[in-house]
């Protein structure tokens, strides 16, 4: 995987952030993707490399996942907040020479790139989401069908070591009963990918880690969005969500996303929640329109 990447371990602060980022890259506009739970920086194997020719291509495990570090947590979870990860990746864009940069996320590194376009708005310049609507109403909008499909939200919150001691027993079969049934049963990974996810899942420090992250959004990661009072994104954000997924069926998330941002567009792609893996070329083609877009009116307007 990531031919003509090169991998790299940065110490920022006390955390240690593994990443992989395309060769030569250093002249070309930043394009930072992240991945989701309980995946790795391995997600975007099919889709970084189809953009390498524009962007600058940055592909980091979060704090808490892959080979990156796995601090410990405390009774806020505020370690695994959104804030506190958001942090790490501008202080990763920074130290490899980018102050302002694009940003294309999935799953949870959606919500970690929601709140870093919030918290670091002179740094980020655009945002593509795969597959989320915004945390916090998806929690106060919930029914019965989003709880059902997406019981592992509710499950990963629980009380240290419920979820952990569980998961714990099985973490291969876990992953897989997990990722599995939210692409329909199929398994959409490649092996490559898949012995990547598994292995760095294994650990009860990364077990630990990915239950305070889901903790941290129920909690937390609220708090925040609620002291906002009501602030929007201000960068152009594109927003793709899985027709044959939980965003389609249980939520508006374009009207949603509308609430949230202030110049925001999306729709439905046919694919399921892992559509980077599914469908890279038309992902890598949405993501090369949107930011070549923005490009070109910035430069326009120079």
């Amino acid at each position: 995987m990531f031919e003509n990447f090169e991998s790299l371990k940065l110490d920022i602060g006390a955390q240690t952030i593994f990443l992989r980022h395309s060769r030569d890259g250093a002249s070309k506009p930043a394009l930072l993707l992240l991945h989701g739970y309980p995946q790795t920086s391995a997600m975007w194997h099919a889709v970084a490399p189809l953009l390498t020719d524009m962007f600058h291509v940055i592909c980091p495990d979060l704090r808490g996942y892959g080979r990156s570090s796995k601090p410990a947590s405390d009774p806020q979870h505020l370690t695994y907040s959104k804030r506190e990860m958001a942090k790490d990746m501008v202080a990763v864009m920074k130290q490899l020479g980018h102050e302002t940069f694009y940003v294309g996320a999935h799953d949870r590194g959606a919500r970690v790139a929601h709140r870093m376009g919030l918290d670091h708005p002179d740094h980020v310049l655009g945002l593509t989401f795969l597959d989320i609507a915004p945390t916090r109403e998806m929690y106060a909008k919930a029914g019965s069908k989003f709880a059902t499909a997406y019981w592992h939200w509710y499950f990963l919150i629980q009380k240290y070591p419920i979820p952990e001691q569980i998961i714990g027993n099985d973490p291969s079969g876990f992953w897989k009963l997990k990722c599995f049934n939210q692409a329909k049963g199929e398994n959409p990974f490649t092996d490559e990918a898949l012995e990547e996810y598994l292995l760095n899942f294994a650990s009860p420090e990364a077990i630990h880690a990915s239950c305070e992250d889901y903790r941290a959004a129920a909690t937390i990661d609220i708090e925040h969005d609620n002291a906002d009072k009501g602030l929007k994104l201000q960068q152009p954000l594109q927003v793709l969500w899985a027709k044959h997924g939980v965003i389609e069926s249980c939520f508006d998330a374009l009207s949603l996303w509308q609430d949230r941002a202030a110049n925001v567009r999306g729709e439905a792609v046919d694919a399921t929640h892992y559509m980077a893996e599914e469908i890279p070329e038309e992902i890598a083609a949405r993501l090369r329109s949107f930011f070549l877009s923005q490009i070109k009116s910035k430069d326009a307007a120079e």
